[in-house]
């Protein structure tokens, strides 16, 4: 892989069981670049040990007063010298692509696992540690790999340096054969301390760095309550801490690197000391010693990568750690024993309803049937999540789980036909809600087993949770492969007949679109944010009609230097605009995507009523025959609802129009109007109670 080929098509499959194993994988993954360097290495690390046996045999030559053995000298290190830069280049050249290639391949692997998570991903890592990870993390995992090779032929290159000194002058090849491993791991016993303060240092960076994150993302906020300064103590002590790790973790690297000086000196004194009385004595000649003095100087530059990859190891390690967690994070853990696509009588559920505890469901007879309903009870999937169809307001399953007598139009474009046959060879439409196999995206309505929650296909539906966190979960669950905590042996929402959770994800987010409280805009321009993946059917010009994004526009056009609000450049996440703009702007880009299903959480929380109930329209005039599922508690909302459901306690207990349920369930009338304790009982005291209307 060379760095013009980037990025990779595939970056592979990460062993991340352990920080030393990933390094090991991507070690194993640059196999080729690695056996190059090495090559390169040993050209050039074996001209360098060379040259103390050209410059022996010159002195040597000077000596003997012979012209030739002097020539040949000249030419084997005019030989040398041509090598050791041939060498050096592509040394440097193939450990800089290693170098790269490794980095890239490791945010590929980040990227990817990112956008698989999506927003699972800050819930289970801080957001600066998953800054640290993508940016100076990747450069020392790939210095690390890089610096692999180049260790591998320094070693190599010394261990045949040592090898030949043994055999080419024995009396001071001993000294040098054993002085070279104490040199190599004289440095052994300091190690682990300066890792351990190399990891200490690296774990207050990124801390400062998680603080540093924080505070930006929170800045708006901070200078509306005045708690810059305090933050701003904050990030200078945890700034200092950092500093001051660094200078202790770097006196022990000094420590390291003194010792490499003073060892190698400490050798080539012996060596001196020794060959000098040879020579006195006659046992070798002054050409074999200046070769053997030439050669110990020589290894202090192979010897100097052993601290380098001590130093990179070191460095990598956490960083692989780190890298290697959140390459291990997956949406769920999905036990074997409880299929994600099992039926609701299949599956042990908290609050399970069944029969003999079904409550009736106010107001669901007077909303009538929903789109693409039979209107007959399921006879082959009555079970404990489904109370039968004799309990007034019993929770209906989707289309693709009726009786298999009953003909479906479950699939849009589909003949009718039973639901255990298939649409085009590519959906299982049988009362088990069997996996998507490919073909045609799948339609229908949107049914959550846990809840009871259906909201029927082409409908606007409006979901009102006493709980926001309840809200958020069940947000999550509705666009399948949901990634909070308990989510795993949870039956699977299904669309039509296919249960979202056996969808591929692309496919599964392609089908249900989730927007959830706090959506987030990327920076660049505004026709950039909307150049999302979308059907076509509806152009960004209507999606920000229908969000109210006509003051948003204005704004833009005057911050463009064209007046084109859609060339209007938007900071990250959107900074420069208020909550409610980006709300608005978050809808538009949902709107454009135009999925078979569309859940938005609490869509206009930061916007004025006024315009809430213009969204309030423009939403169910844009989505008309589309499946659109609306959590909030907004009275406006709720009055443009074709239907309306309450969950309490995470089950549906009421399901009817917006005004129905104002006066026939109390507690839907406790959450929507804010009614306090007082009010609730003076409204059951008084037998004749006239609500007012609230949109």
């Amino acid at each position: 892989m060379q760095i013009r080929d980037l990025p990779y098509s595939d970056p592979g499959l990460p062993d991340a069981r352990s920080g030393p194993r990933f390094l090991l994988w991507l070690g194993r993954n640059q196999l080729g670049g690695q056996l190059k360097a090495l090559a390169w290495g040993l050209l050039h690390f074996g001209s360098i040990a060379g040259l103390p046996y050209a410059v022996g045999v010159a002195v040597q030559a000077v000596l003997d007063r012979s012209g030739a053995r002097l020539a040949l000298a000249g030419a084997l290190i005019g030989l040398l010298g041509v090598a050791i830069a041939l060498g050096d280049t592509m040394l440097h050249r193939t450990a800089v692509t290693n170098w790269v290639t490794t980095s890239a391949r490791v945010q590929q692997l980040l990227a990817r696992k990112t956008a698989l998570l999506g927003s699972a991903l800050t819930r289970r890592v801080a957001a600066g540690e998953v800054v640290a990870v993508s940016t100076g993390d990747v450069e020392k995992i790939g210095w690390f790999v890089e610096a692999l090779s180049r260790f591998a032929a320094a070693a190599s290159t010394v261990v045949l340096v040592c090898v030949g000194l043994l055999v080419y002058q024995p009396a001071l090849g001993v000294v040098v054969a054993v002085g070279i491993p104490v040199l190599a791991f004289a440095v052994l016993p300091l190690l682990p301390r300066a890792t351990s303060r190399a990891d200490f240092q690296r774990e207050k960076a990124g801390r400062a760095t998680e603080l540093a994150s924080d505070t930006v993302a929170g800045l708006r906020v901070l200078r509306g309550i005045g708690g810059e300064e305090l933050f701003l103590d904050r990030y200078r002590r945890a700034s200092q801490e950092v500093r001051a790790a660094a200078v202790r973790s770097a006196r022990m690297w000094a420590a390291i690197s003194a010792i490499q000086v003073l060892m190698p000196g400490l050798l080539l004194i012996a060596v001196v000391w020794h060959g000098v009385h040879l020579a006195r004595e006659g046992r070798i000649t002054v050409g074999e010693l200046v070769t053997v003095y030439s050669a110990v100087m020589m290894l202090n530059y192979p010897l100097r990568h052993f601290e380098e990859i001590a130093m990179a190891y070191s460095f990598s390690r956490p960083s692989a750690k780190r890298a290697a967690r959140v390459l291990s994070l997956e949406r769920t853990a999905e036990p074997a024993a409880v299929p994600r696509s099992a039926t609701p009588g299949s599956r042990t559920t908290p609050n399970p309803r069944t029969a003999d505890q079904a409550e009736e469901l106010p107001g669901l007879t007077s909303s009538g049937p929903p789109t693409g309903a039979s209107g007959v009870p399921p006879t082959g999937v009555q079970d404990s999540a489904v109370p039968p169809s004799g309990a007034r307001g019993a929770a209906v399953p989707p289309s693709g789980a009726r009786d298999p007598k009953v003909p479906t139009t479950g699939v849009r474009g589909s003949e009718e036909r039973p639901t255990g046959g298939r649409n085009s060879g590519s959906v299982v439409a049988d009362a088990a809600g069997q996996a998507w196999t490919g073909g045609a995206r799948p339609t229908g309505d949107l049914y959550d087993p846990v809840t009871g929650l259906l909201a029927p296909a082409g409908r606007l539906t409006a979901v009102v949770c006493g709980d926001p966190d309840e809200a958020g979960r069940l947000a999550e669950r509705l666009g399948g492969h949901p990634a909070f905590e308990d989510a795993a042996g949870l039956p699977s929402v299904r669309l039509g007949a296919v249960a979202l959770d056996d969808l591929p994800l692309s496919e599964a987010r392609a089908a249900v679109l989730v927007q959830d409280k706090d959506p987030v805009l990327l920076s660049g321009t505004l026709r950039a944010l909307l150049d999302v993946p979308a059907s076509g059917a509806v152009t960004p010009e209507e999606a920000l009609a229908a969000a109210q994004c006509a003051d948003v526009l204005d704004a833009l056009a005057q911050a463009s230097v064209d007046d084109d609000p859609m060339s209007a450049h938007l900071t990250e996440r959107g900074r420069s605009l208020s909550g409610g703009q980006r709300q608005r702007l978050a809808l538009a880009r949902s709107l454009v995507t135009d999925p078979e299903a569309l859940v938005l959480d609490e869509p206009t929380s930061a916007v004025d009523s006024h315009t809430e109930a213009r969204i309030g329209n423009g939403v169910r005039r844009l989505r008309t025959g589309r499946t659109t599922v609306l959590l909030t508690s907004s009275p406006l909302l709720l009055d443009r609802a074709e239907h309306v459901v309450f969950l309490s306690d995470g089950d549906v207990v009421a399901v009817g129009t917006h005004r129905e349920l104002l006066h026939s369930e109390p507690r839907y009338r406790a959450v929507v109007t804010r009614e306090t304790d007082e009010e609730r009982a003076g409204v059951g005291a008084s037998a004749h109670f006239d609500i007012e209307e609230t949109a």
